[in-house]
């Protein structure tokens, strides 16, 4: 079973968040278990940001078990079609394209998807299995 990992849940952990931080982290112990952890390069970069260097954010995504899975040309193309429903929608501004790239990620690449931001990827991903740390 392949897991990807949204920014949230990572960032709980590593940051660490006092009220999400042990579920996130028992959330990843748990998909961990069930097979294989990958992160798309759109969640690298902003997981990156919250270290002080590209070195030591990989090493700890690795220490954690977070493989490297770059968007697909698929993943890509449908993210940009689900942006442009979206935005049909009158969707507010708040979403942008990663948040799109992610969810497409996940649903081309992998079995589920970890995240806290459930209410969305359902909305425009309602074929992804979502896994919600909080719940």
């Amino acid at each position: 079973m392949i897991s990807a990992v949204d920014s949230n849940v990572l960032i709980d952990v590593f940051l660490p968040d006092a009220t999400f931080g042990p579920r996130s982290r028992r959330a990843l112990t748990r998909c961990i278990a069930d097979g294989a952890l990958v992160a798309c390069d759109v969640v690298w970069a902003e997981v990156s940001a919250a270290f002080p260097s590209v070195e030591a954010a990989g090493a700890a995504m690795r220490q954690l078990g977070v493989g490297f899975d770059p968007l697909s040309l698929d993943a890509a193309g449908l993210a940009g079609m689900k942006w442009r429903e979206y935005r049909r929608a009158k969707g507010r501004r708040d979403r942008l394209v990663p948040d799109f790239l992610v969810g497409a990620h996940a649903a081309a690449r992998a079995d589920r998807l970890l995240t806290r931001d459930r209410g969305f990827y359902r909305t425009y991903f309602g074929e992804l299995r979502l896994i919600d740390p909080t719940e």
